[in-house]
């Protein structure tokens, strides 16, 4: 299983090594592109709401249960809180350094020019 990651990876670095190395927009980058819109807009909002959905679904164990299921709503509740805060303070940290550097949300399309006076 591993190997074959190694193998998928490797394919995929040949692929975008062009694109890094000529500083170009092509193929391999409008991938990076939609593969980064996908992560944003996509995966961590679905993420976040299954770790707000395990806070919850532990707060129904711990009123609902006795004795060992009582216990268990804790955990899942300890753990959706402990989940909820990290993504929250990693995104938060991934919006400062964005911020302080100056980046734009939307960096497609964007080319490098030289101005020359």
């Amino acid at each position: 299983m591993l190997n074959k990651i190694y193998k998928i990876g490797f394919i995929f670095l040949v692929i975008l090594i062009p694109s890094f190395a000529f500083a170009q927009f092509s193929v391999s980058s409008k991938i990076l592109f939609a593969l980064r819109n996908m992560i944003t807009q996509t995966i961590i909002p679905i993420v976040f709401s299954l770790a707000l959905l395990m806070f919850f679904w532990g707060m129904v164990k711990y009123i609902k249960d006795e004795g060992q299921g009582k216990a268990e709503g804790r955990k899942l509740m300890m753990w959706g809180v402990i989940a909820l805060f990290v993504m929250s303070t990693i995104w938060g940290l991934v919006a400062f350094v964005r911020s302080e550097l100056e980046i734009p949300e939307k960096t497609q399309g964007v080319i490098p020019t030289i101005k020359i006076n």
